[in-house]
């Protein structure tokens, strides 16, 4: 990000071999990091995923005339990145979320990428996103959008989903499409599905 430029984290040449798949890496010399729960300054629990505040010589100072954006962004000198990372116990970071695409049902937040997964796991679906929509209980409410291999049922599919996670992540609909619209990093073009 511009914002912390030009890295917060990386893999150095001599452990690309060791370094375990799908990782960002570990953080760069002189750089620090903290994991809050989303849009607060409250520590996670160890193991547990949470938003990357950094704070490193490559931090920006702030937004050149504009104190509010400065003030919204950095905390205490730590960088609010908006990403929801885990971390092991070997300093490897990963990826997980994007607050802004958190679902907000009830007041409960909902994690895009852990719904995901759990339909990937069926054996007859090839690739799945998520967004939030407008939901007359919830206020915002998970949509799926799936690609199969074979003709499911929604009803069946949302169910079993929702035998797996707890009940205000359950999915409340499903669209079946031929393709998933990703970038070509392999990101979910999240903002294309919400415009269907």
């Amino acid at each position: 990000m511009t914002e912390a430029s030009p890295a917060t984290h990386g893999v150095a040449e001599a452990d690309c071999s060791s370094a375990p798949p799908g990782c960002v890496g570990t953080l760069l010399p002189s750089t620090q990091a903290r994991l809050v729960q989303p849009g607060t300054d409250v520590d996670v629990a160890p193991g547990s995923p949470g938003e990357l505040l950094i704070r490193g010589p490559q931090v920006m100072a702030g937004y050149l005339d504009d104190a509010q954006a400065t003030a919204e962004t950095i905390t205490w000198g730590r960088l609010r990145t908006g990403d929801v990372v885990r971390i092991d116990a070997a300093g490897h970071y990963w990826v997980v979320d994007r607050c802004k695409e958190r679902i907000k049902y009830k007041g409960y937040q909902v994690a895009p990428a852990e719904l995901e997964a759990v339909l990937l796991t069926h054996p007859d679906v090839r690739d799945a996103a998520m967004i939030g929509v407008a939901h007359w209980e919830g206020g915002e409410a998970p949509k799926a959008f799936v690609v199969t291999d074979a003709v499911l049922d929604a009803d069946e599919l949302m169910s079993y989903v929702a035998e797996r996670v707890a009940p205000y992540k359950k999915i409340r609909s499903i669209e079946f499409v031929e393709t998933i619209p990703k970038s070509a990093s392999g990101k979910i073009l999240r903002r294309l599905l919400k415009e269907r």
